[in-house]
């Protein structure tokens, strides 16, 4: 195949490196088109309306390259991207073969600051207080180990956080003698003042930090971010959130929930290219924090210290712009309510049905795409493997604390006919 072309046509609207650069020429225009004339039939319809257009549905499931025989309903762990997005990383990644220093450092390097506008408009922040990185794990371990803290400074987190995140804790409990203090939750918990006071109860003079996760990884738990805040705030205690699962999952905006830190990987609900993250400090913390990596003025202020990785995947990262641009042309809102409308379509369908247990709430307060469940006489592998075996769907099973069995999280390319592949093994293991 001839790229000569295609490349001419790409460097002239690059610019090289001249102007800041866009990724809005890798759209197929025809592909385009057709995009913006499915969203006119929808346009007048409300997200929850919306959710249920099989019709538009269908051209999204359209747009991914996902597997015919087999069905993805672990997108929680890592979700595959659209065709568009493919598209711009594989053009970026032969642009840099080409002369990977040149296009690299010069060239894509530029396109950095682009994103992080994009970034930080889905957020609700300040770009300025947004670094760019791999995963959520790099952004909250760069945030939990470049913290000043002292001995016996305690730290209030709960038993259902991330491992990684609570395994970085006990490395500094080990090291520097700090106070880890766990609370326990219920699945579900549907109830804001409840959920506050667990962590308010373990509040002392000696708290300095609160970590939140404000989607459970196991269940598909919401968390009310913004009230535990508060309450945290009021004591003068910093807040950490884990967003790992809410970002371009449901709406919201982090200058309402007021967190002092978060981290997100976009490579689950953005479906952005694999490995790829943000982290975000307010901008009065910047200077105070220690980086990961080390750097001429570890005490600067300025967000990009945390950037500083040495060679990084440029085409990877240039691929984040695409995965927004998709993620805008679907609309956040709707979105969310189409994930919402998938999860309880199909577990209406088995909620009732004896020996199967739900660990998610239905109210869409608390619970969004995930949501995880386990039959009676059953173990969660035993689970997982009939699926498998049998369907060829694909989930992943759950052994965590009071939560055992298996999590199901579709997303907006799953259909009916995958879920209702789904409900009829499901009643027939219940049976």
């Amino acid at each position: 195949m001839d790229y000569s072309e295609p490349r001419r046509d790409f460097l002239k609207k690059l610019g090289l490196a001249g102007a800041t650069f866009s990724a809005a020429s890798l759209m197929d225009p025809v592909y385009a088109a057709e995009l913006k004339g499915e969203l006119k039939k929808i346009k007048h319809l409300s997200p929850e309306d919306a959710a249920q257009d099989e019709g538009f549905w269908r051209f999204i499931q359209q747009s991914y390259t996902v597997s015919a025989t087999l069905t993805n309903l672990n997108n929680g762990g890592v979700s595959p991207q659209p065709k568009v997005v493919q598209d711009a990383f594989e053009r970026f990644n032969r642009l840099c073969n080409e002369a990977p220093s040149y296009y690299m450092w010069r060239v894509l390097d530029k396109g950095r600051e682009p994103i992080r506008q994009k970034l930080a408009h889905l957020a609700g922040c300040d770009p300025e207080e947004i670094a760019i990185n791999r995963n959520t794990t790099e952004a909250l371990e760069t945030i939990i180990f470049g913290l000043n803290l002292e001995e016996g400074d305690e730290i209030v987190l709960s038993k259902y956080d991330y491992p990684n995140m609570m395994n970085s804790w006990k490395q500094r409990e080990k090291r520097d003698g700090i106070v880890l203090k766990f609370i326990d939750l219920d699945m579900p918990m549907e109830d804001d003042k409840v959920i506050v006071k667990r962590y308010e109860t373990a509040f002392t003079s000696k708290t300095k930090i609160v970590h939140i996760t404000h989607m459970i990884n196991y269940t598909g738990q919401i968390l009310p971010a913004k009230a535990i805040t508060a309450a945290a705030h009021k004591k003068g205690i910093e807040v950490i959130l884990d967003g790992a699962h809410t970002f371009a999952h449901i709406e919201y905006n982090l200058k309402d929930i007021n967190c002092d830190y978060f981290g997100t990987s976009l490579h689950k609900w953005l479906c952005a290219p694999f490995g790829t993250g943000f982290m975000f400090v307010r901008k009065e913390k910047i200077a105070s924090m220690w980086t990961m990596f080390s750097n001429d003025n570890p005490k600067s202020d300025d967000i990009r210290k945390f950037e500083v990785l040495g060679t990084r995947s440029f085409p990877t990262e240039q691929g984040i712009g695409k995965a927004f641009d998709f993620h805008q042309s679907i609309g956040g809102k709707r979105k969310e309510e189409r994930l919402r409308y998938l999860k309880n379509y199909w577990a209406n369908q088995v909620k009732d049905l004896p020996k199967v247990k739900l660990y998610t709430s239905f109210d869409p307060k608390y619970s969004c795409a995930l949501c995880t469940f386990g039959i009676e006489g059953m173990e969660p592998g035993d689970i997982n493997a009939y699926l498998f075996d049998k369907y060829k769907i694909h989930t992943t099973p759950i052994n965590h604390e009071a939560v055992h069995g298996v999590r199901v999280t579709p997303h907006v390319y799953t259909t009916l006919y995958d879920l209702d592949r789904l409900v009829k093994a499901i009643k027939e293991m219940a049976a």
